[in-house]
C-alpha cells in the first residue's frame, strides 16, 4: 500500500540564518513521501535565494511568494497549492527530528480521521532557555504524553504550531486559516477543540523549537497578551459558556480586568470575586468585587479563573474538589 503524501506548510521571513538547518532536517526525514510548500513572506535578507537553491536540487520543495502579508496569508497560499492527504506545518527557524514525519504519519494512520497527531517538543537557544519557556515545554509535553491537551486549552496553546498533523478533510472542515485571527496557532487549536478532534498521545520529542530575541512570537504585536485573552474569551463563549449558569470571574489582576472588561463590552453578566482586601467592595467596570467566600453562596456557578500563582491554583483546585465542581463544566483556568 503506497504511503500517503504529506504536505508541509512553511512560511518564512528573514530567517536566512536558520533556513539551511531547517531544510536539511526535512530532507533527511526517514519518511520520504512529502512535499514542502514554503512561502516567502516578503523577506529582505537572502532567504529567498537560499530556498531557491534547495528547490532546484529537490523537486519536493515548492517555493512560493506570498501574495498577501503575514503568516496566515502565507499558510493559506501554501495550503491552496498543496496536494497531500495529510497536512502538517513547520517553522522555518526550527529543526525536525529525523523520524518526526514517520511518528506523526504512523500515529495518524493508526487512529484515523478526526484525530490530530501531535508530538513532544524541546526548546533550544544559544543564550539558553529561560524558566518561562522551560515551564511551558514541560507542561505542554506532559499534556501531549497522555493526549489530554484540551484539558487545559484555555491556559495556553496546547498544540505546538509546528508539531501537528491532520487529515486534509479535517483541516478543511475546521476552516483553517480563515479568517485572519491571531495568534493563528492558538486559533487553530480552538478550531480542532470545537470540532472534537482527539489528540493522539505521544511520548517522543520530535521537534526542536528554536528561541531567539527576534522570533516573531516575541516581537510581533499579533502575539501580544490581549490577543490571547480575546481569543480565549471568544472561544469560551462559543464553545463552553453555559447561559444557565452564573458566570464568575476569579481574580482582579491584569488578566482578570481584561476579561471583565471584555465581558462587559459583550453584555455578558457575571459576578467577580478576589482575595485582595483593597479591591473587595470596589466597583470596576460597573461590577462590585466580592470576597472568595461568596462562591459558596452562588448556586450553579461557572468560573473563569485568572489567578496565575501556581500555589494558589492548587488551592483553588482543592477548593473546587471539595465543592464537587468539575473542570471545564464548572470552572476553567485562563492562565
Amino acid at each position: 500500500m503506497p504511503k500517503p503524501l504529506v504536505s508541509i506548510l512553511t512560511p518564512f521571513k528573514d530567517t536566512e540564518l536558520f533556513l539551511e538547518e531547517c531544510l536539511n532536517s526535512i530532507i533527511n526525514q526517514t519518511y520520504t513521501n512529502w512535499e514542502l510548500l514554503i512561502v516567502d513572506d516578503n523577506s529582505s535578507d537572502g532567504s529567498y535565494n537560499l530556498v531557491e537553491n534547495f528547490a532546484k536540487q529537490d523537486q519536493r520543495i515548492k517555493l512560493l511568494i506570498n501574495n498577501g502579508k503575514g503568516i496566515i496569508d502565507a499558510l493559506r497560499l501554501a495550503f491552496k497549492n498543496s496536494n497531500g492527504s495529510l497536512i502538517t506545518r513547520m517553522d522555518s527557524d526550527d529543526i525536525m527530528h529525523p523520524k518526526k514525519l514517520d511518528v506523526l504519519v504512523n500515529n495518524l494512520s493508526k487512529y484515523g480521521k478526526q484525530h490530530i497527531a501531535v508530538g513532544q517538543v524541546r526548546y533550544f537557544s544559544k543564550a539558553g532557555i529561560g524558566d518561562g519557556y522551560k515551564s511551558y515545554e514541560t507542561w505542554l509535553n506532559k499534556l501531549t504524553e497522555t493526549g489530554h491537551n484540551y484539558s487545559e486549552v484555555y491556559k495556553e496553546c496546547v498544540i505546538p504550531s509546528p508539531c501537528w498533523m491532520i487529515h486534509r478533510e479535517d483541516l478543511v472542515a475546521s476552516d483553517a486559516f480563515n479568517p485572519n485571527i491571531y495568534p493563528e496557532d492558538y486559533d487553530l487549536t480552538f478550531r480542532f477543540y470545537k470540532h472534537k478532534y482527539k489528540c493522539i498521545p505521544c511520548n517522543k520529542v520530535i521537534h526542536f523549537w528554536r528561541d531567539y530575541p527576534t522570533r516573531s512570537s516575541r516581537t510581533d504585536s499579533n502575539y501580544a497578551e490581549n490577543h490571547f485573552i480575546n481569543l480565549k474569551i471568544n472561544n469560551f463563549i462559543a464553545i463552553d459558556y453555559n447561559e444557565n449558569k452564573t458566570l464568575v470571574i476569579w481574580g482582579a489582576g491584569k488578566k482578570g480586568k481584561i476579561t471583565a472588561k471584555t465581558l462587559v463590552e459583550k453584555n455578558i453578566t457575571f459576578r467577580w470575586i478576589c482575595d485582595n482586601p483593597n479591591k473587595i467592595g470596589r466597583d470596576i467596570y460597573g461590577v462590585t468585587l466580592e470576597p472568595f467566600s461568596k462562591l459558596k453562596t452562588i448556586k450553579n456557578a461557572q468560573s473563569i479563573i485568572t489567578v496565575a500563582n501556581k500555589k494558589a491554583q492548587k488551592s483553588i483546585i482543592n477548593y473546587m474538589n471539595i465543592l464537587h465542581l468539575k473542570p471545564t463544566v464548572d470552572y476553567i483556568f485562563f492562565c
